[in-house]
């Protein structure tokens, strides 16, 4: 029987509660901006999570990985919200009100058809390595996106450009998400914003990532990949069928970015291609390698310092276009920033900010 540490229950105790009042005390300051930066960085962190299983654990550089959360975003896009009835006669005879189906099994099918997906660009890639993969990944990413903003003719599907308003908001157990709800005890009353709401349904599917990706850290599969990562040649005459492992791991990562793009999508109730750029699947590639490359908690970290940083940096370059005269726009500067603080990062901690305690000869190098 093992003993149970008090110091470290007592941690974990803090913790929890400090995560449970954060948007309740952002909320209080009488701003919802810094309740919904915190919500869409806890999106990050899902992208971060599902993208360390192809970068991390298998060592496979994917820069396409933003076209498995367009998936899940568009999936759920078109079905639910009045695009399709409006565009073919034939589902508004069908659905007069529109197509609104339920969020879960929307969520299931965009696991399945991301997980899909994900596969099928993994299997033209599996004789490919280091930058040939990340220039196939990367062009692949490119393909979905202008897919998404171009497919409004002749056939008007995804609405191109102009995107896909009208998104149902999450509805748990017929509780609706997207609207204020105010609890009232005796005299007292207080209002709960739909972006504080929101916060706790991601934080929900953040724990059950991290603990979906200890388990598969721990287990026999994620032992192979990491096998795969660190020697393929060893691997493969271990007996390893690395051809199997490696699209297992493009599937399983492309699963949690389809799941990320149903939520993302309900969050705003609009999606368009310019969501999906390749700056974004840059962005999530920087905070898996400036967290630490394999390391759950460094991710995590990383995914949540890159996401929040720019939103900090608004605030910053403001001050800094002034003192230019105006010639530098506050983006550039921001942008200039955050680019800035990435460098630093990786010439001090060329390993990441929390690298995992024991490195192989893949992650030395």
């Amino acid at each position: 029987m093992t003993k149970t540490n008090p110091g470290k229950l007592a941690v974990w105790a803090l913790a929890a509660i400090a995560l449970f009042v954060l948007p309740l005390l952002l909320q209080a300051t009488g701003s919802n901006s810094w309740v919904r930066i915190v919500d869409l960085a806890l999106l990050y962190v899902l992208l971060a999570l599902g993208l360390n299983i192809v970068v991390g654990y298998a060592g496979l550089l994917d820069l396409g990985y933003i076209a498995f959360f367009a998936v899940g975003a568009y999936l759920y896009g078109l079905l639910a919200s009045p695009h399709l009835a409006e565009t073919f006669p034939a589902i508004q005879a069908m659905f007069p009100n529109g197509l609104h189906v339920n969020i879960w099994l929307v969520m299931l099918l965009a696991a399945v058809v991301a997980g899909v997906v994900g596969m099928l660009l993994g299997a033209p890639t599996l004789k490919l390595r280091g930058d040939y993969l990340a220039i196939i990944t990367l062009g692949f990413g490119e393909i979905i996106r202008i897919f998404m903003l171009n497919l409004d003719r002749p056939v008007n599907i995804t609405n191109g450009p102009k995107g896909i308003a009208q998104i149902d908001p999450l509805t748990v157990f017929g509780f609706n998400m997207g609207q204020r709800h105010t609890l009232t005890i005796g005299d007292w009353s207080y209002t709960i914003q739909p972006v504080t709401l929101y916060y706790y349904l991601f934080l929900f599917f953040v724990i059950l990532s991290v603990i979906l990706s200890y388990r598969l850290q721990d287990s026999r599969v994620g032992r192979a990949w990491m096998a795969i990562r660190e020697d393929e040649i060893a691997a493969k005459a271990m007996g390893l069928n690395t051809r199997n492992l490696k699209l297992l791991a493009f599937g399983m990562g492309a699963t949690f970015g389809g799941m990320s793009g149903v939520l993302f999508s309900s969050f705003q109730r609009f999606v368009s291609p310019e969501s999906f750029s390749l700056m974004e699947s840059v962005m999530v590639v920087a905070m898996v390698v400036v967290g630490g490359i394999g390391h759950i908690p460094g991710v995590i970290l990383g995914a949540l310092l890159l996401a929040g940083l720019p939103e900090v940096l608004r605030h910053v370059a403001g001050p800094l276009t002034e003192l230019t005269g105006g010639r530098l726009g506050p983006e550039i500067l921001r942008q200039l920033l955050i680019a800035l603080a990435m460098v630093v990062v990786m010439l001090l901690r060329p390993k990441g900010l929390w690298p995992a305690p024991e490195h192989g000869k893949s992650l030395a190098k």
